[in-house]
């Protein structure tokens, strides 16, 4: 519900203005379950569709809506601790996620994206 609350009370504001973006984050649950996840996943989902609803409705307004999968374990001390086996190749790293949402802020009307898909070269997918 947060993801509908901050789009009602900033939307106004961004139409009027003609600019703004809202990206919701998420992870492969949004995108399949798997086994162990029946109780995530269906909240992962409706996420992303309640994402693409507001797209769609605030898009042709101005205000750039995009939805960003991380399909990684992402690089933290604690998942390290977790995952201690695992190369570097494994993890995505906090910085580059910070830096492709950056980038899909700051595209140009012409090419805004809505899923955008992120995962380390080594992911199995």
């Amino acid at each position: 519900m947060g993801l509908l609350y901050l789009a009602r009370r900033f939307a106004p504001a961004m139409i009027g203005s003609s600019k703004g973006a809202v990206v919701a984050t998420g992870n492969t649950s949004a995108l399949r379950g798997k086994p162990g996840f029946a109780g995530f996943a269906p909240t992962k989902a409706a996420q992303r569709i309640l994402a693409e609803a507001i797209a769609r409705e605030l898009g042709p307004q101005g205000v750039h809506v995009a939805y960003v999968v991380v399909d990684a374990v992402i690089d933290l001390e604690w998942t390290r601790k977790r995952y201690p086996e695992r190369p570097d190749h494994f993890f995505i790293k906090p910085r580059a996620i910070a830096d492709e949402i950056w980038h899909v802020v700051h595209q140009d009307r012409s090419a805004w994206s809505f899923n955008v898909e992120l995962r380390p070269f080594g992911e199995n997918w």
